[in-house]
């Protein structure tokens, strides 16, 4: 190892970025060490603010993050690209050739040199080798997914408005009743209002949106099932058809069907079930992976096949003391992240990477879009307290303040959120978050 090391971080998420800020402010700027972002992508978006990306409510123009600007202010690099395999003995990273929208190399191949590698993937959703559902159903993964679903929704609206078929209906299923699925369903009416007050001529009597969850009940992963049923209420009144036991079997263009022989009309069919790491990601390197392809790691998030790689957030699977594995939540990527980042510096120190990392769930908050905000907060502590409104809805909102202020300290992630809510104020059809 070199006197400056190398460190790489693949993946430009709330966690990946929340940890290349960290060292880039302590070691890169300094000149301790060569801090290297990675992504597929060229700006970051908070991964919650998808859904509102993909039904036009957030524009991604104020609220995307350029990863080449921010690691100039804040001590690291930025290299945009895929990663296809990790080459451990020689300590690099590869990635896949960049190309444009024809197919040409628009660069080659290019291996990274890393002392040190964080693995902050995140996860894609889980379609569980269910017919039908890669060839006729979209995702909500990335930035990219969200605005093919922008687009898609759009077509489907101006057809309907230009053609004025007004005995028909816009089918829309979403399979997967958890946070995104459920945030999703409620901001599909709000999408409507909102092209209706372009001048479109519909509203929300077109739209039948059909949220579909193989589970008892909706936000299975919400210990509280007061939540549960406060949000299905919520979700009836706006006009949103729960079918809650209900598990696909196969999917075709124009209809899901069910285990129990139901057939679920659909014009356009989200998928937002199930959580894996990218199928890329099973075995890579030669590291330990789980059968949904996370990287097995130690409770200090250090890889269990080599000390100098760690894995955070969705993409990892870390042990807890009782036996159970952390979940994939964006609170556990946070904090994995911070704590890696201090872990790293006390190997760079020549100490023991000694922090572990314990899980606590804070609570979980469901925003449906402009209609209620509900949720838990402190769930270690007695099972939580119950909040829903005007309280629910400013602490939701506090999440991705707190995030702008990880990333652009107090003083400007402060300034940004401002900003945010005076952009909001002069158009008024984009959502403040």
């Amino acid at each position: 190892m070199g006197a400056v090391a190398n460190i790489v971080i693949v993946g430009g998420g709330a966690g990946g970025m929340e940890i290349a800020t960290k060292l880039g402010r302590k070691l890169g700027r300094k000149g301790k060490a060569k801090i290297t972002l990675i992504d597929c992508a060229d700006s970051h978006i908070w991964k919650p603010l998808l859904h509102e990306v993909a039904t036009g409510a957030l524009d991604i123009g104020i609220d995307a993050i350029s990863y080449r600007g921010h690691a100039a202010a804040h001590g690291y690099h930025f290299q945009q690209g895929a990663m296809t395999d990790i080459d451990r003995e020689h300590k690099q990273v590869i990635l896949a050739p960049i190309q444009d929208d024809k197919g040409n190399e628009l660069l080659p191949a290019r291996r990274i040199d890393y002392d040190y590698l964080v693995l902050a993937i995140g996860s894609i959703a889980n379609d569980f080798n269910i017919p039908g559902v890669r060839e006729h159903c979209v995702f909500l993964d990335n930035t990219q997914q969200a605005m093919q679903i922008r687009t898609m929704l759009l077509n489907k609206f101006m057809r309907y408005a230009s053609h004025h078929q007004l005995d028909d209906k816009i089918k829309i299923a979403v399979v997967g009743a958890g946070a995104t699925g459920v945030e999703m369903s409620a901001e599909m009416h709000h999408a409507v209002e909102q092209l209706s007050g372009f001048g479109y001529k519909i509203d929300t009597s077109l739209l039948e949106v059909t949220l579909i969850e193989a589970d008892s009940r909706i936000l299975p992963k919400v210990e509280k099932h007061e939540i549960s049923q406060a949000v299905t209420n919520q979700l009836n009144q706006i006009g949103v058809r729960v079918m809650t036991n209900t598990r696909i079997d196969r999917v075709d263009e124009n209809a899901l069907h069910t285990c129990d022989g139901q057939s679920i009309a659909s014009d356009m069919t989200i998928w937002s079930t199930g959580v894996k790491a990218p199928d890329f990601m099973g075995e890579i390197g030669g590291l330990e992976s789980n059968q949904i392809n996370q990287v097995m790691v130690n409770p200090n998030m250090q890889t269990t096949r080599d000390p100098h790689i760690f894995a955070i957030g969705d993409c990892a699977a870390c042990p807890q003391p009782d036996g159970s594995w952390v979940p994939p939540r964006g609170q556990s990527a946070r904090q994995m992240a911070l704590m890696t980042a201090d872990n790293i510096c006390l190997m760079l120190a020549g100490q023991a990477p000694s922090k572990e990392y314990l899980y606590k769930d804070l609570g979980s908050l469901v925003n449906l879009s402009k209609f209620h905000t509900v949720g838990n907060l402190m769930s270690f502590v007695g099972g939580g307290v119950l909040v829903e409104g005007k309280i629910a809805r400013f602490v939701y909102t506090s999440l991705y303040r707190r995030h702008l202020i990880e990333l652009h300290g107090i003083f400007k992630g402060t300034l940004l959120m401002f900003a945010k809510g005076i952009s909001r104020i002069i158009h008024p059809h984009l959502k403040l978050h």
